[in-house]
């Protein structure tokens, strides 16, 4: 059973204002550091995988700081690099009522990961070490480095017979102008060497270009990701259909195509109080069921679960662990556990 995780990937600065006040009226910020790669590496370490995480941090305060914060959350150390001056930064501002929250990126492309030197990272021996990889969207947004590293990495784990999980994660916002038109290539680079993919079919429809004339989500979903995962040979597609209602509470189903064959989960409501990086305590969960050879049905359960209760737990990073979301998947929410 493989047990050594590896996630590629920027850490970022999480500047959040207090409680639902706008970025314009705040006067304070709290910090932490998170991304994709740290909320997945973090939480596999949480169900008790060696969770690596491949990166560049500056060397200084600012990177000791990561450093820190990433010991706390259980991830090793032993792939950070130290160059370059920078972290990427985002600015929080929770939402409220009918105002949506609000992300605003700053200084990323600065930032020590995107401006990682050529030969930084030992691509080849890391491939030697971990068994698994995971490569997110977010990433390949980046720059043509960071995405020449990704397919580097990539390349060197499925030669050595590890596993590939690529998580499409598209955000307009980062591919600018022909924005699909520009990351087609290089997602349909990443999905041929990936055996996990997380995606839905509005993925397969807008960066794919992939047509149906089915007009319902779940219809799209059931005809596109078929063709998805024969197209790329892929062995598992994963993903969510979220649906926000009022009250602040979501609804959230997931699902796991598998050997020809869709499970879906319940769909469940909650109440937010944190969405950011709850898909990626998803992610995590989806992952945790394949390595563990969990059937279908538990793992899509297994993961819906985790990723709801992200969405109570203020932060990016998932911190519950298999005993949490065990608990969750069978009781329902009861009083102060003593």
């Amino acid at each position: 059973m493989a047990k050594n995780f590896a996630a590629f990937g920027e850490v970022m600065m999480r500047l959040q204002v207090p409680g639902y006040e706008l970025l314009s009226q705040a006067h304070t910020l709290s910090y932490s550091f998170s991304g994709t790669g740290v909320n997945v590496a973090a939480g596999l370490a949480n169900f008790g995988y060696t969770g690596y995480l491949i990166t560049a941090l500056p060397d200084n305060a600012v990177g000791d700081a990561a450093v820190s914060y990433l010991k706390k959350l259980g991830i090793s150390q032993s792939f950070i690099k130290r160059s370059g001056k920078h972290v990427g930064m985002y600015f929080l501002e929770n939402g409220f009522g009918s105002r949506s929250s609000r992300v605003t990126y700053t200084n990323r492309s600065e930032s020590s990961f995107n401006r990682a030197p050529e030969g930084i990272y030992d691509f080849e021996n890391i491939a030697e070490k971990v068994d698994v990889v995971h490569f997110c969207g977010i990433s390949l947004a980046m720059n043509d480095s960071v995405r020449s590293y990704m397919k580097s990495f990539a390349k060197a784990v499925k030669e050595r017979g590890g596993m590939v999980v690529f998580d499409c994660n598209y955000r307009p916002s980062l591919w600018g102008d022909e924005g699909y038109e520009s990351a087609k290539p290089h997602y349909e680079d990443m999905l041929y060497l990936a055996d996990i993919v997380m995606m839905n079919e509005q993925d397969a429809m807008h960066i794919l270009k992939m047509e149906t004339e089915e007009i319902s989500r779940r219809e799209q979903l059931v005809k596109l990701i078929p063709k998805v995962a024969k197209k790329y040979g892929l062995s598992v597609v994963a993903g969510t259909h979220r649906s926000i209602n009022k009250n602040n509470k979501h609804s959230l189903c997931g699902f796991i195509y598998k050997n020809h064959t869709f499970t879906f989960s319940d769909t469940i409501t909650f109440s937010v109080y944190d969405r950011i990086g709850a898909g990626d305590a998803y992610t995590s969960g989806i992952l945790y069921g394949e390595l563990e050879s969990f059937s279908a049905e538990k793992t899509v359960a297994f993961a819906v679960t985790a990723g709801m209760l992200a969405h109570t737990i203020v932060g990016d990073t998932p911190m519950s662990s298999q005993y949490d979301i065990q608990k969750a998947m069978t009781e329902s929410v009861g009083d102060v556990e003593r």
